[in-house]
Order: structure tokens, then C-alpha cells, then sequence
């Protein structure tokens, strides 16, 4: 493309500092140095991990900096030594990466690749250690190594999927991140035999997804587990079959749970992060064959606390990390199981907005409206 090699000029949402809205400026792009990838971003929707460290309440605060990792796009330009991906490819960039070549990469059980895994901290490239935003000279700092609320962004290469370029880039850009983890706990982990029962503990987008997985899987009863009882009708279309709001009971949830199910349910996938949650969702699986899957990342200081005998009597305790996908592997096939209408995307969905209007996006988050609001970037 007649822009390889040059700075490329363009709009990008930055957050100057924390919680404050996110301002349209004109940021310079650096070209891709080597082993990495420059990106026309041509969709984006918010997560709420972009929120998370927008908010910046709990963690080391990196600003200015370009949030964004759920998104769809095309290569404009690659750096030296990329030869996986080419301009004009259709990609899905993603918060962790493959770099194909250390022990986690090479292991058949592992996506916590070495070199790539999620670094919330760093706001630059591994390469080279600088940024490749900049405004008047300034550095713009990078987020998870995607930075996809802006027109042109660069990754390392390991951190973009190549994707079926028929994809609708529109509705694949959400399977970039939580749908897939959600998806993945599911399908990849918690494995829920064809007629059993699984709870999903928390109806946001992330346990959505899992009760999909268990739905495609073949389960019988998914019983959906939330505090807001007005998730509960939009969850049917997930395949949840009924719910519990622990609210509405005297006893804990595990024990409602247990006499629903005559003993505990086979699977659980805790999508909540909050920590007694996560303890819920492992003891209220059957004894014997019982599998629980943690998917929502705790407090920094939380403490999982059970007794020693819900594992002695054959319980499992299971955690994950993005599904347990390997980003350039696997999300190739994520998508096509959507190509092949055996996944539904289109219902995760609820909100669009242009770019320009992106604080929009933060808006309906904080109110906890809709699922998933794509962001259409006005090229």
C-alpha cells in the first residue's frame, strides 16, 4: 500500500487521564518495525477490562494512552520478518498472543505464551520498548499491545489471528476477546457432557458466552446465577433454561443449586470475579464428577477458601485464560464455527455507535445496558 514505510496520520480515542472521557485527536502511526503489523482497525467494541483500566482504581495508571482490544481489521503494512500475515489480510487482533515458538506455544495444553501473554502495565512495544502513537512528539501509550480505538494501530504479529476474509468483520470483531473466553471456558474446559446440567455464574457477556458453549455442547440445564434478575430473559436466547438469584433465598447458593439438581450440577463456570462466587461455583458440582471453571479474574487481594474434602470427594477446580484459545490457531476456526452458523454472534450485539461517538459506548456500560456496542470506525 502506497502508505508502507510513512507515518500515517489518523483519528484515535485517547484518555489523557484516568475515568475522564476519551477525546477524538489526530495521532501519528509509526510504521511496523520487525516482527510487527500495522492494522487499518475498521471495528471496535468496548470490554469491560478497557473500562477497568480506564478507570484506573486499582492498578499502576499508564496515560495518555489508546484503549481498545476487541476489534476487526485489515493489514496495511508489515515490519521485517513477518511472513504470516500479508496487506490486505483480514485479522482479529487479540489482548494475548502465540509466538508459536516458546515451551507454552509448542505445549498442546497451554495459550500463556512466554514472549506475548497479557501485560496490562506495558504501554510500548517488546520490540524496541517505545510506542508507535505520538502527538507533536509526545508518546501515546499502548494498551495489552492492540490499542484498537484508533483508525491505524500496530501490534506485534503474534497478537494478530489471519482470518476467512468473507467474515463480516462487523459482527467477528466481538469473538476477539470475550465471547471467545466465555465460549472457550465452556467448550475447551468445563467440557459438559451431551444432557447434563451447568450454572453459569454471572450473565454478562463472558457467562453469556459459556452458556452458549454449553448450549452447542449439548447440555440439558443451564442454569444461569445473577444478582439482576433483569438479565434473566435475555439469557434464554444463550440456551440458559432457568436461573437462581441468590437474593431471592435464605441459604447459599450452592445448597439452592444442590436440591435443583439432586446433588450438585455437573459443570460451573464462574464469570464474575468476585471471589465467593468463584467458591459457589466449585461447591455446588456434583461430588464424583463435578468440574468448576473459574473465568473472572478476582481482586488482587482475594483468598479462595473451601474445604480440602469437596476435592477429596472428586471435585474438580479448573481456571482459564482466554477459553484456553490460542489466539492464531485457534480463532480462525472460532470464526468459521460462525461462518457455519453453528455459532450465533449477531445476539451479543445490542448497541452501535461511530467513532466519534465512543464515550457512548462507556455510557451504556456504566448503566449495564446491552451486551456488546460496536464502535464503527469512519475511515
Amino acid at each position: 500500500m502506497a502508505t508502507a514505510g510513512k507515518v500515517i496520520k489518523c483519528k484515535a480515542a485517547v484518555a489523557w487521564e484516568a475515568g475522564k472521557p476519551l477525546s477524538i485527536e489526530e495521532v501519528e502511526v509509526s510504521p511496523p518495525q520487525a516482527m510487527e503489523v500495522r492494522v487499518k482497525i475498521l471495528f471496535t467494541s468496548l470490554c469491560r477490562t478497557d473500562v477497568f483500566f480506564w478507570e484506573a482504581k486499582g492498578q499502576t495508571p499508564v496515560f495518555p494512552r489508546i484503549f481498545g482490544h476487541e476489534a476487526g481489521g485489515i493489514v496495511e503494512s508489515v515490519g521485517e520478518g513477518v511472513t504470516d500475515v500479508a496487506p490486505g489480510d483480514h485479522v482479529l487482533p487479540v489482548f494475548t498472543g502465540e509466538c508459536k515458538e516458546c515451551r507454552h506455544c509448542k505445549s498442546a495444553e497451554s495459550n500463556m505464551c512466554d514472549l506475548l501473554r497479557i501485560n496490562t502495565d506495558r504501554g510500548v512495544m517488546i520490540g524496541d520498548g517505545k510506542s508507535r502513537f505520538s502527538i507533536d512528539g509526545k508518546p501515546i501509550y499502548h494498551f495489552v499491545g492492540t490499542s484498537t480505538f484508533s483508525e491505524y494501530t500496530v501490534m506485534h504479529v503474534g497478537c494478530v489471528a489471519k482470518i476467512n476474509p468473507e467474515a463480516p468483520l462487523d459482527k467477528v470483531c466481538v469473538l476477539s476477546c470475550g465471547i471467545s473466553t466465555g465460549l472457550g471456558a465452556s467448550i475447551n474446559v468445563a467440557k459438559p457432557p451431551k444432557g447434563s446440567s451447568v450454572a453459569i455464574f454471572g450473565l454478562g457477556a463472558v457467562g453469556l458466552a459459556a452458556a452458549e458453549g454449553a448450549r452447542i455442547a449439548g447440555a440439558s440445564r443451564i442454569i444461569g446465577v445473577d444478582l439482576n434478575a433483569n438479565r434473566f430473559e435475555e439469557a434464554r436466547k444463550f440456551g440458559c433454561t432457568e436461573f437462581v438469584n441468590p437474593k431471592d433465598h435464605s441459604k447459599p447458593v450452592q445448597e439452592v443449586l444442590a436440591e435443583m439438581t439432586n446433588g450438585g450440577v455437573d459443570r460451573s463456570v464462574e464469570c464474575t470475579g468476585n471471589v465467593n462466587a468463584m467458591i459457589q461455583a466449585f461447591e455446588c458440582v456434583h461430588d464424583g464428577w463435578g468440574v468448576a471453571v473459574l473465568v473472572g479474574v478476582p481482586h488482587k487481594d482475594a483468598e479462595f477458601k473451601t474445604h480440602p474434602m469437596n476435592f477429596l470427594n472428586e471435585r474438580t477446580l479448573k481456571g482459564t485464560f482466554f477459553g484456553n484459545f490460542k489466539p492464531r490457531t485457534d480463532l480462525p476456526n472460532v470464526v468459521e464455527l460462525y461462518m457455519k452458523k453453528e455459532l450465533e454472534v449477531e445476539k451479543f450485539i445490542t448497541h452501535s455507535v461511530p467513532f466519534s461517538e465512543i464515550n457512548k459506548a462507556f455510557d451504556l456500560m456504566a448503566k449495564g445496558e446491552g451486551i456488546r456496542c460496536i464502535i464503527r470506525m469512519e475511515h
